[in-house]
């Protein structure tokens, strides 16, 4: 499987963000990369090299669109900065495929299964930062919790 997207580990400070390839790829993506195919003593090495050399800085990105045909609004590795937002109205939680409607007028995509109920949060702020393989994380403020997601708008 080619790597859609790159990102530079270089420092302690980012290696300790560092999230195992496990959490942060599908099942569905994790098993097409033949990753479920490694010995966990391997993995584990491919996980540690990930989080301490990371990819190539500035290798080009491959793919502008994803595998179910949403544009990638962030093709230019360049181009992918944390953003900062708030999600419009109430937050009670996420299942399945949630979307998140920020005042910025982004929309984005609960991208990894999970159940997180209960919060009843009101226009919290989230901050969403790249992650490896082209991945996003939001965190959600009040909560103390993260998702993956992807930009849908």
């Amino acid at each position: 499987m080619a790597l859609a997207a790159v990102v530079s580990a270089s420092s302690l400070a980012h290696a300790a963000e560092f999230s195992s390839l496990e959490e942060r790829m599908s099942r569905a993506e994790f098993s097409a990369a033949g990753l479920d195919t490694l010995k966990p003593e391997q993995l584990k090495a491919l996980n540690e090299w990930l989080r301490f050399n990371g990819l190539a800085p500035g290798a080009p990105v491959a793919i502008a669109r994803s595998r179910d045909g949403v544009p990638e609004y962030y093709p230019d590795e360049k181009a992918r900065q944390p953003i900062v937002a708030h999600i419009e109205g109430k937050l009670d939680g996420w299942m399945g495929k949630t979307s998140f409607k920020l005042d910025n007028g982004q929309v984005w995509q609960q991208a990894e299964t999970g159940l997180k109920s209960g919060l009843a949060l009101s226009n919290p702020e989230v901050r969403i930062k790249p992650m490896l393989l082209g991945s996003w994380l939001m965190y959600v403020e009040g909560c103390g919790c993260s998702i993956r997601v992807r930009r849908i708008k």
